[in-house]
């Protein structure tokens, strides 16, 4: 059984929802975080995504990054991120989009997202690929880090000023090793690794609900997706870990080995 349609089905509707939003919705932020943000097209995409799931998957788990946690007791969880990029979104910078994976026993098994204003929806299955709008995409084939570009989203910790100015002694020195730093904060950078375009993306601040459709799409790619020192991610009882920090390093295999080589020196 493939879950692309259903994925694919859900993803060309939220688009739609995202479209007629964009430019008119106030954004609220999260009082436990103020880096993270909230609009009424984050919760009513939600709320279809979860309606479309009940509909079609009724006895699957269920992760928002908004409603939290339906739990049916299955080997199946769907995670859905409504808006992943809410701040480029709120404040009219077209780089955001909608996640949707599905873990099976805690593994990526499926995912797709969609970038509504470059009306690309990416797909990936295990073991069947990623596509771009239907079409095979994979990771770049550079084997040169000093000729990529590559991604790296930083967020604020002004509760910890410390952590944030050792995380940007890091990123400098991988941007010694590069050919130029990007940064969308979004699921925009996970799309310009998935087709080639990025050598990598990472990050050291967020949530499950970015990661589980981003890894299946980077590894159908041909890419590697790891924690950021190059550790194997851990979805485990996944209801369980809605508040817990994810890291992610995702590249190509030759990109991300010598990454590590850089990031390694600061574990």
């Amino acid at each position: 059984m493939s879950f692309l349609p259903f994925i694919e089905g859900c993803l060309k509707t939220t688009s739609v929802i995202a479209l007629k939003g964009f430019g008119k919705v106030k954004a609220s932020v999260k009082p436990e975080d103020n880096n993270q943000v909230l609009t009424e097209i984050d919760l009513a995409i939600g709320e279809y995504i979860i309606d479309r799931i009940q509909n079609k998957y009724p006895t699957y788990n269920i992760i928002d990054e908004e409603k939290g946690v339906i739990n049916n007791g299955s080997e199946y969880t769907w995670v859905i991120d409504p808006i992943d990029g809410t701040s480029n979104y709120a404040a009219g910078v077209p780089l955001y989009g909608t996640f949707l994976g599905l873990l099976k026993e805690g593994d990526p098994y499926a995912g797709g997202m969609c970038l509504p204003h470059f009306s690309d929806i990416y797909l990936a299955e295990k073991g069947e690929g990623t596509s771009l709008n239907r079409e095979r995409v994979r990771v770049t084939r550079e084997v040169n880090l000093n000729k990529t570009l590559v991604s790296y989203t930083i967020d604020s910790h002004t509760e910890n000023p410390t952590y944030t100015k050792k995380e940007t002694e890091i990123l400098a020195n991988i941007i010694l090793n590069i050919r130029n730093p990007r940064m969308s904060g979004s699921c925009f950078d996970v799309a310009m690794v998935a087709k080639g375009c990025y050598g990598a993306y990472l990050n050291q601040t967020s949530k499950i609900w970015d990661n589980v459709a981003a890894q299946i799409i980077i590894e159908e790619a041909g890419g590697i997706y790891t924690d950021f020192y190059g550790e194997e991610m851990d979805y485990s009882q996944p209801l369980e870990k809605l508040k817990n920090n994810y890291t992610f390093c995702a590249a190509s295999p030759q990109i991300h080995g010598q990454l590590q080589d850089i990031i390694q020196k600061f574990k």
